[in-house]
C-alpha cells in the first residue's frame, strides 16, 4: 500500500504543477486586462471566457510536449529555462489567435502583457522553488574550495552545486591569467593567499582537481597545503573516471582484493526458515553488523522486526532506514525500535514476552580490544552477564531460536574482549546442551571490512589527513570478509544450529595488515614514503603492539571440525565447560563486576577460558588510578577449572 501510494504521490506531481501554472497563467491574464482596461468587468463576457479556456487549454498541451514537467525543479538549468521562455511565448501567441477567432476584443497590447507576467510567474515561482532548496540544503554542506579553475574544476564545481555534502565558496589556480576572475559567481584566488580565504570563508577542506597536472606536481600541491594545516582531496577528473586509470575502480574493488577469493553466496533455503513469517528480534542493531543484519532480515519477509540498542542515535538511524527500505520495496512487516540495555533482564523479558519473539540475533557486544581492554569490568558484564541476560529472557519466553554473534578474538584469546566472547560462547553452549526447547548457536568470523573500527576507515582517514598511516605490527594478519557475508552467515547459522554449536567461515587466506596499508595509499593516489621511495607522500609508520594485541588470529580451537548444509560453512566441534562449574563461575563474576573488581574479573576469565593468557598486567583505566594494585603479571598461573569430561559429571 505504501509503494502505491508513493508511486501516487509521484503521479500527482506534474498534476498538480500543470493546475499551478494554469492558475497562475489566468491571474496573468486577468492582470493584464486590468491593467489594459482599467478594470475587470469585460470578464463578464461569455466570449472572453471562451478565448480563455481556449488559450489555456492550449498552453497545456504546449507545456507538456516542451516537457516542463518532466523536469526536477532542484536541477533546472539553462535548458528548463528555454523551455518556459518557448512554452510562455507560444501561449502568448495562441491567445492572441483565440482573440482573433473567437471574436473576444482583446486589446492588442494584452498579449504581450500577458507575456510578461506569465513568464514571471511560471518561470520566477520555479527558481524560487530551486532556490530554496538549495539554500535548505547548503545549510548542511561542508564549505570547500576547489584548487584548478580549468575545465575538471568547473565539472566538479557543478557537481558538486547539485549534491548533498559540498558547497563551493572559492576557487584557486596557479595561473595569473585566471585570478581574479570569476566562475558562476565564485571569485578565483591566488594560491599564495589561500590561508587567509580559508579563514574568512571558513572552508573545511580543499579539493584538488588538476587532472592533467602531472602527478609528481599534484603531489607538491598537496603535500605544501598539507603542511599548511589544510585538508586536502585529489580528485580525478571525469575521463580518468571513463577510463578506469585511476583509483576508482580500484576502490569498487578493494573488498574483493582483500579477500583474495570471491564473496560466498547465501543458500536462500537456509536464511528463510529462521525469519520468514516470524517475529525477529535483533540486539545491537545500531551497529555494523547488527544494522546489516536487519538489512538482510528485511528481505525475507519477517512479520514483526523487534531491533533493540543501547545508543539513542544508533537507533535512530537504523529505525529510519529501515522504514525507508520498507517503502522503497514494498515490503509489509512491522518494524519496532527500542532502547535497551542487554544487561537488564527484566527489560529484555518485557520485551520478548510482550513482542512474542521467535528468533533472537544477539549482536550487541563492546567489541574493540584495546577499549575492553581499559575497561575490563565494563566489558565482562556486557558481554558476558549481557548474554546470559538475553538468553534467560529467551529461555522462559519461549524463544524457538538464538544466535550468538561471536568473533576469531575467541579463540585462545589474548585479551579481554576475546576472554568475554569465549566466555559467553561457553554459556550459549551449556544452554544449548540442557534446554532442547530452544536452538542455540554461535558464528565465528573475523575482522569485517568496513565496519566501525576496523582498519580500512581508519587508513583511509589517516591518508586523507596526510599520514603517516599507523600499522601496529609488520607481521600482523587477519581474516576478512564483507559485512553483508558476515550477516548472511549468521542468518544461515541460526537455520542450522543445534544444541550450542559454533560455525566458522572458509575466508580464504589471512591478509598482512601492512600490504593493505601499502595498496590503500597507492589507491588514493598516492605514493608511499619509504627508504626505497623518500619522495613519496605517506609513510606507514609501525607501533608497535596494543594491550591484547595478537599477531595473527584463528578460527578454531582444534581440528575436529565437520562441514555443513554450505560448503562454505564449517561446524565446529569445542570444548564445553560442566554445568555447575560454569554455574560458580558466572556467580563469582557477577559479585566482581558488581564491585568493580578488575583483578577478580580477570582472574575469572582466566580460570574459565582455556588458553587464555594475558600479556600484560591490568591496563583498566579506573581501577590503574588505585592505591595498591598489583596487576597480574605475565605467566601468572591462576587455577583454571576442568573442562566438560575432565571431571566426574556428579
Amino acid at each position: 500500500m505504501k509503494r502505491i501510494w508513493h508511486k501516487l504521490k509521484k503521479a500527482h506531481k506534474p498534476v498538480l504543477m500543470l493546475g499551478f501554472d494554469l492558475l497562475m497563467l489566468s491571474l496573468a491574464f486577468l492582470l493584464a486586462m486590468t491593467i489594459r482596461l482599467n478594470g475587470i468587468s469585460a470578464f463578464l463576457e461569455p466570449r472572453l471566457i471562451l478565448c480563455m479556456a481556449l488559450t489555456l487549454s492550449a498552453t497545456s498541451f504546449i507545456f507538456l510536449r516542451l516537457g516542463l514537467y518532466r523536469t526536477i525543479i532542484r536541477y533546472m538549468g539553462q535548458k528548463a529555462i528555454i523551455a518556459v521562455l518557448q512554452g510562455v511565448t507560444l501561449s502568448a501567441v495562441v491567445l492572441a489567435v483565440a482573440s482573433y477567432l473567437t471574436t473576444a476584443g482583446v486589446p492588442r497590447s494584452v498579449p504581450v502583457i500577458y507575456w510578461c507576467f506569465a513568464f514571471i510567474s511560471v518561470g520566477g515561482s520555479r527558481w524560487l522553488v530551486r532556490l530554496y532548496y538549495q539554500a535548505a540544503r547548503e545549510i548542511h554542506k561542508t564549505r570547500v574550495a576547489i584548487y584548478g579553475a580549468g575545465t575538471a574544476g568547473l565539472q566538479m564545481y557543478k557537481a558538486l552545486v547539485h549534491g548533498e555534502l559540498y558547497k563551493p565558496v572559492a576557487f584557486f589556480d596557479d595561473n595569473a591569467s585566471k585570478q581574479k576572475t570569476f566562475i558562476d559567481g565564485l571569485l578565483v584566488y591566488n594560491p599564495a593567499n589561500i590561508l587567509e580565504v580559508v579563514s574568512d570563508k571558513d572552508i573545511a577542506e580543499v579539493l584538488l582537481a588538476m587532472p592533467g597536472v602531472p602527478r609528481r606536481r599534484r603531489r607538491e600541491i598537496t603535500r605544501t597545503l598539507r603542511e599548511r594545516g589544510l585538508m586536502v582531496k585529489a580528485i580525478p577528473g571525469v575521463e580518468e573516471l571513463l577510463d578506469g586509470v585511476t583509483q576508482a575502480e580500484d576502490v569498487s574493488q578493494t573488498y574483493e582484493n582483500i579477500l583474495g577469493r570471491d564473496p560466498v553466496e547465501p543458500h536462500k533455503s537456509l536464511i528463510s526458515g529462521s525469519i520468514t513469517g516470524k517475529v525477529v528480534l535483533v540486539t545491537g542493531a545500531g551497529g555494523s553488523i547488527g544494522s546489516e543484519l536487519c538489512r538482510q532480515i528485511s528481505q525475507w519477509s519477517p512479520t514483526h522486526l523487534v531491533v533493540v540498542e543501547s545508543s539513542e542515535y544508533s537507533l535512530y538511524q537504523i529505525e529510519r532506514e529501515l522504514l525507508q527500505l520498507c517503502q522503497d520495496d514494498g515490503v509489509r512487516f512491522e518494524v519496532t525500535a527500542l532502547l535497551g540495555d542487554v544487561r537488564n533482564s527484566e527489560r529484555m523479558a518485557e520485551i520478548i514476552r510482550n513482542f512474542s519473539v521467535r528468533t533472537i540475533y544477539h549482536a550487541a557486544a563492546y567489541k574493540h580490544v584495546p577499549l575492553v581492554e581499559q575497561n575490563v569490568v565494563i566489558g565482562a558484564d556486557n558481554n558476558v552477564l549481557g548474554t546470559l541476560s538475553v538468553l534467560e529472557a529467551a529461555d522462559s519466553c519461549g524463544v524457538e531460536q538464538f544466535v550468538l554473534i561471536s568473533t576469531d578474538k575467541a579463540v585462545r584469546p589474548a585479551n579481554v574482549m576475546g576472554a568475554t566472547k569465549r566466555f559467553a560462547e561457553l554459556i550459549c553452549q551449556d544452554f544449548g546442551r540442557r534446554f532442547n526447547r530452544m536452538r542455540v548457536c554461535m558464528v565465528r568470523f573475523g575482522n569485517v571490512i568496513g565496519s566501525s573500527g576496523s582498519v580500512i576507515p581508519l587508513f583511509t582517514d589517516q591518508i586523507n589527513a596526510g599520514g603517516p598511516v599507523t600499522v601496529t605490527h609488520a607481521k600482523v594478519t587477519r581474516y576478512f570478509m564483507t559485512i553483508p557475508e558476515a550477516a548472511q552467515l549468521v542468518l544461515q547459522a541460526g537455520s542450522m544450529g543445534r544444541n550450542g554449536d559454533v560455525f566458522v567461515l572458509d575466508m580464504g587466506e589471512p591478509v598482512r595488515i601492512y600490504d593493505l596499508a601499502e595498496r590503500l595509499v597507492r589507491i588514493m593516489g598516492h605514493a608511499v614514503k619509504d627508504d626505497k621511495n623518500p619522495e613519496g607522500d605517506i609513510e606507514i609508520k609501525v607501533t608497535g603492539l596494543r594491550p591484547g594485541e595478537k599477531l595473527y588470529e584463528e578460527l578454531l580451537l582444534g581440528d575436529n571440525v565437520l562441514g555443513t548444509d554450505h560448503p562454505m560453512i564449517m561446524r565446529a566441534e569445542e570444548e564445553r565447560l560442566e554445568s555447575q562449574p560454569l554455574r560458580v563461575l558466572i556467580g563469582e563474576l557477577r559479585r566482581a563486576c558488581a564491585t568493580h573488581d578488575c583483578e577478580g574479573v580477570r582472574a575469572i576469565l582466566c580460570r574459565a577460558v582455556k588458553d587464555y593468557s594475558p600479556g600484560q598486567g591490568l591496563v583498566d583505566a579506573v581501577w590503574a588510578k588505585k592505591d595498591g594494585v598489583i596487576p597480574v603479571s605475565k605467566g601468572a598461573t591462576i587455577e583454571r577449572l576442568p573442562l566438560a569430561g575432565e571431571v566426574n559429571s556428579h
